[in-house]
């Protein structure tokens, strides 16, 4: 047993060196772009600005955890967004419907819907053993056919949303935005779960290597259906904080967010090919990714360059992945 739980660590230790490089890596772009932007807007420094820069990555630092934990076992989820937009619409109906609903349930309601649609996915990947490209590819369009199946393409507006449900990510604490407290609390518990449970050294091992992950004892399948189970959870939560952030829900919501998050993850410095990654990296991804957005933004430059920006850097992010971990175990074996 104990040379099973060194194995397992070792192979911890080896993606952990990986990914503080990493992390470094992001943090002077990020500081170069926000001083950049700055000099040309002083705006985008204020502190009206960085809040809502901090308000943005909240929600996306949501979704990413939850694409991550997929991703580090090797697979994808392309079904987030719509996931998101589903579980947003049918909690925004709800309360539409029924303004007296306890409002503190809408987030447990939202995980729910969201968990449902996590745990068909992970069925399809884990027991099925489609490939999880394909699967989630699949219920990306099913989620979203339903959203305007039940919504029949209109949109739940502001005034038909109760207060109290729109207050869910407009209140602060101390004087910091609640929504942001929400994805700190995400951030720690993940942050716990990978770095001092058992499970979280399971699900490096998976995507590491599969195959001595089983042979040291780890439920493969186990694993996959939770990792999925996740990103569906933190996909449907998030719904609801959308939903409530822009007082509106919409059939077209959250369109090509799923992007945006696996963006995050691997500008992160998670491996594409799973086993290798931190969540503090991803936070600084979607950090980045949303500073990017809004500078841009304030700058009043086309969409379309944001868009082209994004992948540019998601190319630049793999890239760089494939250059740090040729030079790492290179000098591995090297010392060896």
């Amino acid at each position: 047993m104990m040379a099973k739980m060194g194995s397992i660590n070792g192979l911890r230790e080896k993606s952990y060196d990986i990914a503080k490089l990493r992390e470094i890596g992001i943090i002077f772009p990020l500081f170069l772009f926000g001083l950049i932007i700055a000099l040309r807007n002083p705006y985008f420094i204020s502190w009206e600005n960085l809040r809502y820069i901090f308000l943005d990555a909240s929600i996306l630092t949501i979704v990413a955890i939850g694409e991550m934990m997929v991703i580090l076992t090797g697979g994808i989820d392309l079904s987030v967004g719509s996931n998101l937009a589903l579980t947003g619409m049918t909690v925004s109906m709800i309360y539409r419907d029924f303004h007296n609903f306890p409002v503190i349930l809408a987030p447990l309601i939202g995980i729910l819907i969201g968990g449902v649609c996590g745990a068909i996915n992970g069925l399809f990947v884990a027991k099925g053993k489609v490939i999880p490209i394909i699967a989630t590819l699949s219920t990306m369009y099913i989620f979203r056919g339903i959203v305007y199946i039940i919504s029949g393409g209109r949109w739940v507006n502001a005034h038909e949303m109760p207060e109290g449900y729109k207050l869910l990510t407009r209140v602060e604490i101390l004087g910091i935005p609640i929504l942001v407290i929400y994805a700190l609390i995400v951030f720690l518990f993940f942050y716990y779960l990978l770095n001092y449970k058992a499970i979280g050294r399971s699900i490096y091992s998976v995507g590491n290597n599969p195959q001595s992950a089983i042979y040291i004892g780890i439920n493969k399948v186990k694993v996959l259906f939770l990792v999925y189970l996740i990103s569906g959870i933190l996909a449907g939560l998030s719904g609801v904080l959308y939903t409530s952030r822009f007082a509106s829900a919409e059939s077209s919501a959250a369109i090509g967010f799923e992007l945006s998050a696996i963006s995050a993850v691997v500008i992160g410095g998670v491996k594409t090919t799973g086993g290798s990654g931190k969540i503090g990296g991803v936070v600084l991804g979607a950090l980045l990714l949303t500073m990017i957005v809004n500078g841009l933004n304030v700058m009043k430059i086309s969409p379309f360059y944001k868009l082209a920006l994004q992948g540019l850097m998601f190319l630049i992010a793999v890239i760089v992945d494939s250059l740090i971990a040729e030079r790492y175990y290179k000098g591995r074996r090297r010392r060896v």
